[in-house]
């Protein structure tokens, strides 16, 4: 079987920011398993738009520390 990548939507990102252990959990297994993490710069932009207009500086932090240890796509990587 080939090496699987996830590219997270939205909704998992902002999961991620909110602690939701159950995706957590989910993507450390995944890091364990060695397989890629992606998110798009759209969902880059949504969480970090939205976190920034209600300053949420914790969560901000909390994705800023998120977005280190995945891949980000920008539109000229497609």
């Amino acid at each position: 079987m080939g090496k699987v990548n996830y590219l997270l939507d939205t909704n998992i990102v902002s999961a991620v920011v909110n602690q939701n252990q159950k995706i957590i959990d989910k993507l450390i297994e995944v890091d364990i398993r060695k397989q890629n993490i992606y998110i798009s710069c759209i969902s880059f932009y949504e969480v970090k738009r939205g976190l920034l207009y209600v300053n949420a500086t914790r969560k901000l932090s909390t994705f800023n520390r998120f977005c280190q240890k995945v891949t980000i796509l920008f539109l000229d990587n497609l």
